[in-house]
Formats: C-alpha cells, structure tokens, sequence
C-alpha cells in the first residue's frame, strides 16, 4: 500500500532511473485504490483457433473471450494508422486492463483522450525505437484484435515457472506485458509468423511481465492471418530482463483449444515450417536441470515451464474437452495432471478436424456451458443451477472462503467483459471482419466491424461497469443477461432466438459486403462509405433489438409468472417437480385443519330432518362472473 502511494504521488524508483509514472491507480480516490489493491483483475480466457481448411469458407478464424472479474474495460477501439519520423521512439505504458485501460493522446484514438483537464493523461514506462515509419490501423479490447492487414490475436492467460515485475515497480525489470505486445504486432506486421517473431524479439530485448496474480504469469496467443495461424506461448526468463516463448504453426486443417494453460508440447528448433522459439527454451530448461541435450528427446514446453492449472483440477482441461468435444473429437475428460499426466498429452496441441467450423459455430462454442454432459452446470436435477437451470456461479463470497469446494468451469461465463471471433479472409472486400460481442457471450450478440471504418460506433466504444448507460452495447446485454435469470429455462429460448435471427442476418450482410467488393476490384471512396453505413446501422439494430428483448423479458417473466398477451397473461407455471422434491416442498405447512363448508354449508330439511350435502366446487362471487365471461369469449371466437 506505500508502494502505490508514491505511485499516487507520481514518483517511483526504478532500478535503472527514476520514472514518472501515471496509471489508473493515480485517478482514484484513496478507498477507490485500496478496492483495486484488493480485488485486482484476474483474466482467464478461452481461444479456438481454426485453420482455413477447417472452416466452411476458407477464412482463418481465431476467438477470445475476456473472463475478467467485471472490472475489465470493455470498450471495443480503433487505434488509426500514423506516420512517425525517421528515429522516433514509441512509449510503452503499463497496462492496468481495468476500466480505463488507458488515457492519453499518444495512441489517437479520441475514446482516451483526458475527459476533462483533471484527468491526467497515462506516462510511460518506458520506450523502444519506432522501427518503422508507419503504423496500422487496428482494432482492440484489452488486447490488439485484428489490423488492417488482417493479423488477429486471441489472448489466454497461463502458469509460468518465472514471474517479472513491471518497470516502474520496486525492482522492476521488464517493460512489455502481453497488451502492448499484441498492440506494436497489430501496428507493425503484416502476418502471423511477422507477428509471433516480432513480439519474441522484443520481449527478449526489453523483458517480459505476466499478470502475476493467481492465474499465473504467462501467456499464451493464437495469432493468425489469412492464410496461416500460430500459437504463442511466452514467460519470463529467470533474470526478469528477458522472455522464454515458443510458437507452434497450426496446419490448414487443424483446430487448437487455449484454455488458461500452455498446450506446446515437444519443439523441435529444426523444424523452421513449424516452429519458432527463443534460444533461452533450451538453455533455461539445461541450467535447471529440466532437460538435458543429451537426453535425445525434444524439450517438451509444457511440461517444463507451466506451472499447471489455476484456481482448480479442470479449471482448464474441462474447456479443452469441451472445446475438442464441440468439433466430433472424443478425448478423455479424467486425467491425473494436466500438466504431467502419466498419459500425457492429455489432450493433443491442436487436432486435425474433419469437420469444418464456421463463425457461427465459434458463436455457439462461446456459449457452451456442457448441456447433455455429465459436467452440465445448468440439466434438470442440478440443485446448484437452481429450479430454471442457470448455467451462473458467482464468483467466491464470504461463505466459499469458510469451506473447500469449486464450481466447474464452463467456456460461457457470466463475468466475460467481452467475446469476439476474428474471420481473416483472402477473398471479399480484403479486410478481415471482428464479430464482437460485448458482456458475456451467454446473452449478447456477435456484431461484425471492419477495420476501414472510421470509428466504431459510441455504443460499442464507450461504456463501463461503474455506470449503468442504455446507450452502451455492454450494458445492453448485460441487462438481457441479467433478466433472463429470472426464469432461465425459460427465456433462453428467447434470448437464442434474438441471437440466431441477428446473427444470421448480420452474416448475411456481410456475404452481401463482400459479393460488392468481389464485383469492384478497387471500391471507390463513396462505396466504401456507403458500406460503412450498412455497418453502423447494423450496429444499431444489434442494441436497440439487445434492449427491446431486455425490456420483453422483464414483462414477460416477472414476479415468477410467464405472461403471454393477449390472452395468457399471469400464467402459473410454478417449479420443477424435481427440484421440489429436493427442497423438500412437501414438508412445508400442511393443508388447513378446518373443513371447507363453502359456499352451500349443509343444514336440516325442517320437512324430513333429512341433512342436505354441501355443495363445494361451484364459482361463486367474481369468479363465477370470470368463469362465464371466459366461457363466452370461448363461444365468440369459435
């Protein structure tokens, strides 16, 4: 807590000089930063990775979805294309990933700029040489997601044997996290593998930092283009200074799962087609005596430097067999170690899929909670899904910290900031199209933006957790989210059915899009800008329909009802035979002892002092009045 005074004061000590440092922690007021302290942003993302002949029409497509701890900042921005002179340096700046991830003029994106003249504007921590005299443009969430030259990146957080601390700390000794190096591969290279070797480079030069939180202090990428992908597996070298990483070509028909873990199993240095790796992967793994060159066998990566899972035993495994199980690949879903299983690998780096995937599929993957498995978190008879089978479960409070215990894993989460499927085509309008969707993939939907627009609409690009707007795409279906757990079972029907209709139509424009560009080789400028239109009101649609579904659900599932109009309002569909038998319904209150004598109690014929029996079933007052007026509108409509 010293620590982050001084850093609320503007002054820290590096070990190489002193740094004026200005990050998100200097903008909050003194509880505000000790709830940061405290809760931290933990990311813990799932990616798939589809090679172009593992997909229905030949694009590459890469995936990510930001798991963080509803703190995440989930503005989705475009970064434009810059000129730089001859010797520029680029600032580095530490990357908080919480709403603000940033705020300043350096990177021009107006969605940063300083609000107002009391918001002051992030320092770095640090600079490296231009390289090249101009930048592209791209688009990123937390992370650099696809540039005009269609080099995509899906993010997942992993393990690390080594941990560095970031320039600007107390011993401080690296300047690149994983966030500024997608953004300089987004802003420079042209392919994956220009991508994947450049990042490399530079975190050799200049030192590596990872997360650091309980989630480990490793990352792990699936990087693509059109016509290639990779994965990309870095941590920090033992000094702290440097970078350990590898990378692994996925083949044109391969599919790959990246889970919180490392998957890169034996690398072999002289495999150049499939292989790209630091020098510092052998020669780390030799110094600690984890492998040796005179073993003979290749360095298996994983093995040596994942430090397992996080958080719990198939907190990653359960989504790789889910992953590999959604495209026909029948893996084991028990294992003894997914690290060092005495089986390992467990699961394969990537696998060879017969059956091809397209984005919609990658949607669905997205969403996936296991239903119809034995890990279902949200099939009849699931007490803790509750009565409607939501697929949620919060995150720890008070109580969970008293007991052992852990909820599985699914690949759809409630807490995900953002989702988005980057489709990297050599074919259409020539540009890569990032289908994105805001909160979590469970009741959002997927909304296609290029690259050439030029911006992204206030909807998508504005809007955070700490305050509720309905101009905000986020809180759109963060709300559709949150409404449908009324009575899930329920309204998810609802909610897929928006999904699939906006989607499908989406999709359609886009094939649209590109039979336009296909038919003018060269679009003009205006064509260019009418199809920008197309875009943007697309967008809208997508969050005023996420809004209008919000507002259905609410009137069609309050107070535990099922309302239908006209004529099926306030329908009582109660609970779930089993789940009251589990709650134990039948031995709540019992029946009243007093024994009804409405409404014709029985009484002595004076005649015969015979007793007359007492008539119980017939309507009386309004609701023989209702009952005919029901029985009338019967006899009206037919």
């Amino acid at each position: 807590v010293a620590y982050f005074y001084y850093v609320c004061m503007g002054w820290i000590y590096s070990t190489s000089r002193l740094f004026a440092i200005n990050v998100t922690m200097m903008m909050m007021t003194t509880p505000a930063l000790l709830a940061f302290l405290l809760v931290g942003t933990a990311q813990a993302c799932t990616v798939f990775i589809a090679g172009k002949n593992a997909t229905t029409d030949g694009s590459v497509l890469v995936s990510h979805s930001n798991d963080g701890e509803f703190t995440t900042d989930p503005r989705l921005v475009k970064i434009p294309a810059q000129d730089w002179e001859e010797g520029s340096m680029r600032p580095v700046f530490f990357s908080p990933e919480d709403y603000p991830r940033y705020v300043g003029t350096d990177r021009g994106a107006p969605e940063y700029y300083p609000k107002s003249s009391d918001e002051p504007s992030f320092q770095p921590i640090g600079y490296i040489p231009q390289e090249v005299t101009h930048t592209y443009a791209y688009l990123e969430e937390t992370y650099g997601a696809v540039n005009e030259k269609q080099v995509a990146v899906g993010e997942s957080t992993c393990s690390g044997v080594f941990g560095a601390i970031p320039l600007g700390a107390p011993n401080g000794t690296a300047m690149l996290s994983i966030d500024e190096l997608t953004h300089i591969a987004m802003e420079r290279t042209s392919t994956a593998l220009e991508a994947v070797e450049l990042m490399g480079r530079l975190a050799e030069e200049y030192g590596f930092y990872g997360a650091g939180e309980f989630e480990g202090t490793a990352e792990s990428l699936g990087v693509t283009d059109p016509h290639d992908a990779w994965i990309f597996h870095i941590l920090p070298d033992p000094t702290g200074k440097s970078a350990i990483w590898a990378a692994q070509r996925v083949p044109e028909n391969g599919f790959a799962v990246l889970a919180n873990m490392f998957v890169i199993r034996a690398v072999d240095p002289n495999d150049k087609e499939n292989f790209r790796m630091s020098p510092s992967v052998h020669s780390v793994a030799d110094e600690y005596g984890w492998w040796s060159p005179d073993s003979g066998e290749l360095l298996d990566f994983t093995k040596v430097y994942s430090d397992g899972e996080y958080a719990h035993k198939y907190y990653s495994g359960r989504r790789m067999w889910g992953g590999y199980r959604l495209v026909g690949k029948d893996y084991p879903a028990d294992y003894v170690d997914l690290q060092s299983d005495p089986a390992y690998p467990v699961y394969a780096t990537l696998s060879a899929t017969d059956k091809k995937v397209s984005q919609q599929d990658l949607f669905r993957f997205h969403r996936d909670t296991y239903k119809g498995t034995p890990y279902s978190l949200s099939e009849d008879g699931n007490l803790a899904a509750g009565p409607f089978g939501t697929p949620d479960r919060w995150k720890a409070g008070p109580a969970e910290e008293e007991m052992m215990g852990n909820w599985e894993r699914p690949i759809g989460l409630y807490r995900t900031s953002d989702t988005y499927v980057v489709q990297s085509k050599g074919c259409g309008c020539g540009e890569a199209v990032l289908w994105f969707a805001p909160a979590s993939a469970l009741g959002t939907v997927f909304t296609p933006f290029v690259v050439s627009m030029t911006d992204i609409p206030a909807s998508f690009r504005s809007g955070h957790h700490s305050e509720f707007s309905r101009g905000s795409a986020f809180w759109g279906a963060c709300v559709v989210h949150n409404i449908a757990n009324l009575k899930w079972s329920y309204a998810i029907g609802d909610v897929e059915s928006m999904q699939n209709e906006l989607e499908s139509s989406s999709i359609q424009m886009v094939a649209d899009m590109d039979k336009r560009c296909s038919q003018n080789s060269l679009p003009s400028t205006a064509s260019l800008a009418s199809m920008e239109v197309v875009y943007v009101e697309n967008a809208k649609r997508v969050v005023d329909s996420m809004w209008s579904v919000s507002d259905q659900l609410l009137f069609k599932y309050a107070s535990g009802f099922v309302n239908e109009n006209p004529d099926k309002m306030s329908q009582m569909v109660g609970y779930p035979k089993w789940w009251l038998e589990q709650v134990g319904y039948k031995n709540g209150p019992p029946p009243p002892p007093t024994e009804p004598k409405c409404c014709h109690p029985p009484h002595k014929d004076l005649s015969n002092e015979e007793v007359t029996v007492a008539v119980t079933h017939e309507s009386t007052g309004k609701a023989a009045m209702r009952q005919y007026l029901r029985s009338q509108n019967q006899v009206d409509q037919q």
